[in-house]
């Protein structure tokens, strides 16, 4: 009776990369990195992507403060502070000059003291009624507007610090201009005040009559 041996498998005996070329080359495909495709597929994206894509992009970053200022804007900035710095400085000047208000006032007084004195008065009377009342009519005149000038120009100066906060500063024209009707103003209010108590000029005394 013939017997063949029996035929074993050896369990302990693995294949190695060496022996079986295609696994191995199965295997490296596998651990290749992800991100080696990844590159042409984003690349393919950003082709795809319309031209004025970025520019939009770019356009909406703008701030308000990088595009030109409106030049309608820029004209009307300091307009209302403008026009009342120079009512200041007009005032002054009318203050100084006087005004045909306060020569309406003087002649007004002026009638009234012939009216008084027309009965029969004193000289000094006569002074004091017809022509210091006039004097002084005007220089309480003139002083209202040094007064008002003042005021106003320095409105004009202190505006800026109550308030709203402006945008931009005050333009150095219009800070020059209520400087000068403040100027006038107070200018004005020390001729009037001297006007008025007569500290610049008496009025006449009347002489005594000889005999």
């Amino acid at each position: 009776m013939n017997t063949t041996p029996s035929k074993t498998t050896d369990l302990s005996k693995t294949d190695t990369p060496a022996d079986d070329p295609e696994k191995n080359s199965a295997d490296a495909a596998v651990t290749e990195d992800p991100t080696a495709t990844a590159a042409p597929a984003e690349a393919t994206d950003e082709a795809a992507a319309p031209a004025g894509a970025t520019d939009e992009t770019e356009d909406d970053g703008l701030e308000p403060d990088d595009l030109e200022a409106d030049p309608f804007t820029e004209a009307r900035h300091g307009v209302g502070a403008g026009a009342t710095a120079v009512v200041s400085a007009g005032l002054g000047i009318v203050a100084l000059t006087g005004a045909w208000s306060g020569r309406v006032a003087a002649e007004r007084e002026t009638l009234m003291g012939q009216i008084q004195t027309a009965g029969g008065s004193s000289a000094a009377q006569q002074i004091s009624e017809i022509y210091g009342d006039a004097w002084h009519t005007t220089a309480l005149v003139n002083g209202l507007f040094a007064v008002l000038a003042l005021l106003v120009g320095v409105f004009v100066l202190v505006r800026p610090a109550f308030g709203t906060p402006a945008t931009r500063p005050q333009p150095a024209w219009i800070r020059a201009v209520a400087l000068a009707g403040v100027a006038l103003g107070t200018l004005g209010v020390l001729i009037s005040v001297g006007m008025y108590f007569d500290l610049f000029l008496s009025l006449p005394v009347a002489g005594t009559p000889a005999g």
